[in-house]
């Protein structure tokens, strides 16, 4: 199934990936891979263990280089131009990076500077984003003191800090409980809607899946549906998200689906 994800008239991608193929070694982790990513819009990565989605994310951010195809992050291949293309990106990784004997505001401190933002301009964008992620009255803990969910909030806020145009999320929500999910993936989605920021969202949580939102569906390193999820829904005959995804990778049971 490959139905085009819907576009604006005059909408430009903040991430296009075309024809891009990867092997370790002998072995395709990806196959011909193309698809966009626009402003203002939730694209949610789906795929079974092996798909490829930590290979497709590793590319976008560089940490491996594609030998065959494009990358072009706010149309700049990072290729090309290194670092410099990848200004616009903004990304939390499944795996914890802060320190955890710095406190929240020190930790956002740190990565600012990295991206040369001022210390006043920093501040101020450190407290909206944590005013948004109802973090404000922890910005002077350590995060070593903080829970899973606030430290969370806190990778989150760090990969919007410098306003980006591209916010790649592996697996944001992972081993957090119901609540905290549940407002993660609402502040993720208004803050697409209100900052005009293109997300990519690879997971494996259908719930975390909004009906409009647009869908990719990775399976043996090719796409095999795209679309916004209900239309995806609505193609395979399914009753829901779950079961449109099980019949398009072939699976049976949701132990298929893993990060």
């Amino acid at each position: 199934m490959q139905k085009e994800t819907p576009k604006g008239d005059d909408r430009t991608p903040v991430l296009t990936v075309k024809n891009v193929s990867y092997y370790y070694g002998s072995k395709q982790a990806l196959d011909d891979v193309s698809f966009e990513v626009f402003p203002g819009r939730v694209t949610a990565l789906l795929g079974p263990n092996g798909a490829g989605k930590t290979t497709l994310f590793s590319l976008i951010t560089r940490l491996f280089d594609a030998p065959t195809g494009r990358i072009e992050i706010v149309g700049r291949s990072a290729a090309e131009l290194g670092s410099r293309a990848l200004k616009p990106l903004g990304v939390v990784f499944q795996q914890p990076t802060l320190d955890l004997d710095l406190t929240v505001k020190q930790n956002l401190r740190y990565f600012a500077a990295l991206r040369g933002l001022a210390r006043k301009d920093a501040d101020e964008r450190m407290m909206r984003a944590l005013n948004a992620l109802d973090m404000a009255e922890r910005v002077h803990e350590r995060v070593r003191d903080l829970n899973g969910g606030h430290r969370r909030r806190v990778e989150i806020a760090r990969g919007i800090l410098h306003s980006p145009k591209l916010l790649l999320l592996d697996e944001p929500t992972i081993g957090l409980d119901v609540p905290t999910r549940s407002a993660i993936v609402r502040h993720i989605h208004e803050l697409a809607r209100t900052d005009n920021i293109g997300v990519l969202w690879a997971t494996h949580l259908f719930d975390e899946v909004e009906p409009d939102d647009d869908l990719l569906v990775l399976n043996k390193g090719r796409i095999v549906a795209r679309g916004t999820a209900k239309d995806v829904v609505a193609e395979t005959g399914a009753g829901n998200l779950g079961g449109a995804f099980r019949l398009l990778i072939g699976g049976d049971t949701e132990e298929d689906i893993t990060a």
